[in-house]
């Protein structure tokens, strides 16, 4: 290591643009994850120094990088829309709207809300990406232009991070080498941001919010609606409850279904996820129907 002053090497020109062409280790993550559970650290050697699918680095991505971005979107999107449209279901019981206003009030709400989420979404992401990117660039300018200060700021920072200076001087020079992953770490290690993966298709993650929003957000208002042509025949406040007992158990239903699927991914106890997923529901549920009852009694 050089002390007090840095030698930047000749760096190699064939390295990757972006994360998304830099090759990733392959192992068994479901062997990995259960011996984490079990606290066992020999089944975690064999997982990770299995080869997932037997193919080599680089052929394919682990299982959680391939769709666990797309997995807060659904969660997000389906728990918001299906709060909700059931809240709306939920107050215009309680104001004792009939069918063809609830039907009426509910879809349009429903895809209002889940374009307005999909362009959002879209938006969001994109402003995102541009910020980053021309953070990006500057640091890129700044370490071609004055490498010495842009691995100075490194050496500091691991330094603070608990690194002896000696370490850290001789880490970030060999690390300097490779100016693009340095440029990404810089940007990791100084500014917080993490550079998007090159694949990374802002249109589908803006769909799949839509598409998530709209499908769950569908589904109070169908079972609240369609329960009515099953009772006709009782009287208005009998076909009243029997709907919004329909819309209460789809919704329960879904929500349970919504928080085992959030558990899966998140490694988290089903039981308790559904649970917690399913009194998110009945708090938002009960507030509504009852600002609705509140509303109806007012004398206009």
């Amino acid at each position: 290591a050089h002390r007090g002053r840095f030698r930047v090497m000749n760096y190699p020109t064939h390295l990757a643009s972006g994360p998304a062409a830099i090759p990733l280790l392959q192992r068994d993550l479901e062997g990995a994850r259960t011996a984490y559970a079990r606290g066992d650290p020999g089944a975690s050697a064999v997982a990770h120094a299995a080869k997932g699918g037997g193919g080599t680095h680089g052929d394919s991505e682990e299982p959680h990088q391939q769709g666990g971005e797309y997995v807060k979107l659904v969660v997000f999107g389906g728990l918001d829309g299906i709060l909700t449209s059931f809240a709306i279901v939920a107050g215009a019981a309680g104001v004792g709207l009939g069918v063809k206003a609830v039907l009426g009030i509910g879809i349009s709400n429903v895809l209002a809300d889940a374009l307005a989420m999909g362009v959002g979404e879209y938006l969001s992401t994109k402003s995102e990406n541009e910020y980053i990117a021309e953070e990006r660039s500057r640091e890129a300018w700044e370490f071609k232009n004055h490498p010495e200060g842009e691995i100075s700021e490194m050496v500091e920072i691991f330094v603070n991070r608990g690194m002896s200076k000696p370490d850290a001087e001789e880490v970030i020079s060999r690390m300097a080498k490779y100016p693009e992953f340095f440029i990404n770490l810089m940007m990791t290690e100084e500014l917080g941001l993490k550079v998007p993966d090159e694949s990374e298709r802002t249109l589908l993650r803006a769909f799949v919010m839509f598409a998530s929003f709209a499908t769950f957000g569908f589904l109070p208002i169908l079972g609240y609606t369609a329960t009515a042509f099953f009772v006709r025949d009782k009287t208005e406040a009998e076909s009243s409850r029997h709907m919004m007992i329909a819309a209460c158990a789809i919704t329960s239903v879904t929500l349970v279904g919504l928080g085992a699927f959030k558990a899966h991914f998140a490694h988290r106890r089903y039981l308790r996820s559904a649970l917690e997923t399913l009194l998110l529901g009945g708090v938002c549920a009960t507030l509504s129907y009852n600002v609705g009852l509140a509303v109806a009694s007012i004398n206009w």
